[in-house]
């Protein structure tokens, strides 16, 4: 398993540590409703520097971008930031991913996932007929993710730069906690506000670096969290997560993933996509809420009242912050609509359950 900078402040402070996408990471310290918890009402850490950043640079940048990513780059300025996804040729989604615009039309920076780094590097470069410069900088840059209602107010006392004022999908750069060339994004998968702050790891600065985080936000009871809980806030939101929600078998339009993606330029499979969007799609993501008590898990199936299959779930938890089971899920069309009735299957019994409209926690 591979390490990152911080893996030895999580083992230090205790953390359950599991492997995941090849990486030793910390699933949880005090406890994922904790953690939770911290999160929605303060703020916490998150170590999450097992993602994948790639650096295109040159007159072709934007139209590798363009080719391979659905949504519109180009409209990308200096400091933006937009959520996308990598189309594959068969209509399913290679990646989703984060493209920064650092200097528009010259320089970006991809941000992708961990578990699919080698694979969307090979996508690009399979793509790249144009010779547009590019860099697989993961390995040497460090990322920690500080989220919740106050970590602004914390980090702000950390640099100069206006992270108060920072609006959602955008980025600054500059001094950060003395280390130079910082990245500072507001681009958080746990719908509670914050910061992403990347930084190339050079002769242990991480440590140093999560040190000043955490003095920082003491006066508001920062707390260290896990992967646990990431993934909790994030189904709150009904945000994907690639491996469970989509995957290389699932089209956007099937994902809910319309708004990301734009036919007024050419990419990857775009006619068949298209096609979809025009004619419909034969099953749809949903969230659901369970009326009957119980929880749902990937790969539970998904059925009617009288027992046909008709889905199967995606990603299901008890909600921390609603107290209630949650899910997403596939299901035919037909049964997509809001509020309709579905029925989740767990040890045999048909568990009733809601489709509802995301995301779960309205804040």
């Amino acid at each position: 398993m591979k390490n990152t900078p911080f893996t030895n402040i999580h083992i230090g402070l205790g953390a359950k540590m599991a492997e995941f996408a090849g990486y030793n990471m910390p699933i949880s310290y005090t406890g994922i409703n904790d953690e939770h918890a911290a999160i929605r009402n303060s703020a916490g850490i998150f170590d999450v520097s097992h993602m994948g950043e790639f650096i295109l640079k040159g007159a072709n940048a934007l139209d590798l971008i363009q080719r391979t990513t659905s949504n519109d780059a180009s409209k990308l300025t200096d400091g933006k930031a937009q959520y996308s996804c990598f189309p594959n040729n068969e209509g399913g989604i290679v990646d989703d991913l984060l493209v920064y615009c650092v200097e528009a039309n010259k320089v970006y920076m991809l941000v992708v996932n961990a578990s699919n780094i080698e694979k969307d590097w090979n996508w690009l470069v399979a793509h790249n007929t144009q010779q547009v410069e590019m860099h697989n900088i993961s390995d040497k840059t460090g990322l920690l993710a500080v989220q919740g209602p106050n970590a602004v107010k914390a980090m702000q006392k950390l640099t100069d730069m206006d992270l108060i004022n920072l609006k959602y999908y955008t980025f600054v750069k500059g001094t950060f906690a003395g280390i130079e060339n910082v990245l500072i994004s507001a681009t958080g998968y746990t719908g509670a506000g914050g910061v992403e702050i990347y930084y190339e790891e050079n002769e242990g600065n991480g440590e140093t670096l999560w040190h000043k985080i955490m003095e920082a936000g003491a006066e508001f009871n920062i707390k260290p969290c896990g992967l646990g809980c990431r993934d909790t806030l994030r189904l709150e939101m009904g945000f994907c997560l690639y491996g469970n929600d989509i995957d290389d078998t699932t089209s956007p339009i099937e994902a809910g993933l319309s708004w990301i993606t734009k036919f007024t330029k050419d990419f990857t499979n775009r006619a068949q996509i298209e096609q979809q969007k025009t004619a419909g799609v034969s099953k749809k993501l949903v969230g659901f809420e369970l009326v009957d008590k119980g929880i749902p898990r990937h790969h539970y199936k998904i059925k009617t009242q009288e027992g046909t299959e008709i889905g199967h779930v995606t990603s299901g938890t008890q909600s921390p912050s609603l107290n209630k089971a949650i899910g997403m899920g596939y299901v035919a069309t037909e049964h997509a609509s809001i509020g309709s009735e579905i029925y989740v299957e767990v040890r045999d019994k048909l568990l009733k359950a809601i489709v509802v409209k995301l995301p779960f926690y309205q804040g």
